[in-house]
């Protein structure tokens, strides 16, 4: 399995399981402070992890930093990924059931492919289109499963609706920044989103809950807000937008099968269709071959890189050649034809 996919699928279990266990926690307290607290949770948990990598590995290359013009990218992520999508989710949550919470969190995936192929002309082919479409087809089959038809009349899908409009607009604002260290854009993410929704929710009078209740919810955070991020985030140099979002749909799956377990349900007919049309579509999107030539026009930045056919420069003397590496870096002007995916380095146009 390619690299970049399996983080994307990762990240895609950890978000989906977040969603039944926040269900859970949903009746004991505001649904902004649970939010709050499942980024706060999020952005302490990286900053720690964040302190430890540099304490115990010093001799490791800094990441890449965000340039000066790439703040906006990112505080403009923090908005509508952590501040707004999480409230819009958590009030949905509590007119919603857990399962179906889940599968209407297919519309994330096909509101980031959506925005990266009309907005960002990011590249993409049939065989992506059509696993895109066999998952979805997967989320609509359980979402009509009978017995919870009458959620589909009420406000909590559309609370929903709004909070994975809210993070497809993050997943492709993010990908602008995707070069820069994964652990610092979502641990900023964490701790300002996770700020500012603990002090509204505080001043308009919530109280906290109780200290196990606290600890849970900042752990569950941590989990499918923290790590989920910097694994999406490392998919995104490797996958483009459009692939890492669709990807990241079975996360739906996930928490529904998740819920079905934690409710003791028994899956029907429908659960199991639903799994081979969403087994379909990944597998769809694991074979892709996507190869043609193309032209990499001149271009310098940082991340961390081996030194393969699209990293050929010279280093200053002195300098520690062990790979992987991490260092401002220019790419020549370059011509050729390979099998790639819409990367850090592969964001060019088709005719």
């Amino acid at each position: 399995m390619h690299r970049d996919a399996l983080y994307a699928l990762t990240a895609a279990a950890l978000f989906g399981a977040s969603t039944p266990l926040a269900k859970i926690l949903v009746g004991t307290m505001p649904p902004m402070l649970l939010a709050g607290l499942l980024y706060l949770g999020s952005g302490l948990g990286l900053a720690l992890i964040h302190v430890g990598r540099r304490l115990f590995n010093p001799g490791r290359t800094a990441p890449a930093q965000l340039a000066a013009g790439e703040w906006r990218w990112l505080l403009g992520a923090v908005l509508f990924g952590g501040v707004l999508g999480p409230v819009a989710l958590m009030a949905g949550l509590v007119r919603t059931s857990g399962a179906t919470a889940s599968l209407l969190l297919n519309l994330e995936a096909v509101l980031t492919a959506a925005i990266a192929w009309l907005a960002f002309k990011e590249s993409t082919d049939r065989r992506i289109v059509l696993g895109m479409v066999t998952i979805v087809a997967g989320g609509v089959i359980l979402s009509l499963t009978p017995g919870d038809a009458s959620a589909s009349a009420s406000t909590g899908p559309m609370l929903i609706a709004l909070a994975c409009l809210c993070w497809a607009i993050d997943n492709n604002l993010t990908r602008h920044i995707s070069a820069a260290d994964p652990l610092f854009i979502a641990g900023t993410k964490g701790l300002i989103a996770g700020a500012v929704n603990c002090a509204l929710a505080l001043s308009l009078g919530a109280t906290l809950p109780p200290t196990a209740a606290t600890t849970m919810t900042m752990a569950i955070g941590l989990g499918g807000y923290g790590i989920s991020l910097v694994l999406f985030v490392l998919a995104l140099r490797g996958l483009g937008t459009a692939r890492t979002g669709a990807y990241f749909s079975t996360a739906p799956f996930i928490g529904a099968a998740l819920s079905l377990l934690l409710l003791g349900e028994r899956p029907s007919a429908e659960f199991w269709l639903a799994s081979a049309l969403i087994g379909i579509g990944v597998y769809l999107h694991l074979t892709e071959r996507h190869a043609h030539e193309h032209t990499h026009e001149a271009l310098e930045h940082s991340h961390r890189h081996r030194h393969d056919e699209h990293h050929q420069h010279a280093h200053p003397n002195g300098y520690d050649e062990e790979e992987p590496h991490e260092h401002l870096h220019v790419h020549a002007r370059l011509t050729h034809s390979h099998p790639h995916y819409p990367d850090l380095h592969h964001r060019h146009c088709h005719d």
